[in-house]
């Protein structure tokens, strides 16, 4: 399996730091993809995936809120981010049958390689010139 260069413009944040690009490894086994992304912390319902053209996408919605009380003073903060990262897969792969775990903090996709597609003979065809 072809390793994906990695471009360093892939993870830019636009103009806030709210967007992440979560870390993954992706690698073949079994006669299917498989993707392992770091998604610490996240509540499985607020992951979206989706698998088309042979692109995998991920997006997730973040939101911690702390509060300290202290003796004189009173501090509540919230934090809230977007994790949102599209990788081309390096085959070829059926989208239908992706399925996706969540465990720990760690996001495993799992998809089926598409067969090979038959190479069709070629014909020759003998073209007739009328004059």
């Amino acid at each position: 399996m072809p390793l994906i260069p990695y471009h360093p413009f892939w993870d830019f944040e636009e103009e806030t730091s709210l967007t992440k690009s979560p870390k993954m490894d992706i690698y073949e086994k079994d006669n299917k993809v498989i993707a392992e992304i770091e998604l610490p912390g996240i509540d499985p319902k607020n992951i979206d995936v989706e698998v088309k053209d042979s692109v995998l996408r991920v997006e997730a919605k973040t939101e911690k809120a702390s509060e300290e009380k202290k003796k004189g003073y009173y501090r509540k903060e919230l934090s809230r981010g977007y994790i949102k990262r599209a990788i081309p897969l390096p085959v070829e792969v059926v989208n239908e049958k992706a399925e996706a775990d969540y465990e720990d903090g760690m996001l495993k996709v799992s998809v089926p390689k598409a067969e090979e597609k038959k190479k069709e003979k070629t014909k020759k065809v003998k073209i007739n010139v009328k004059k």
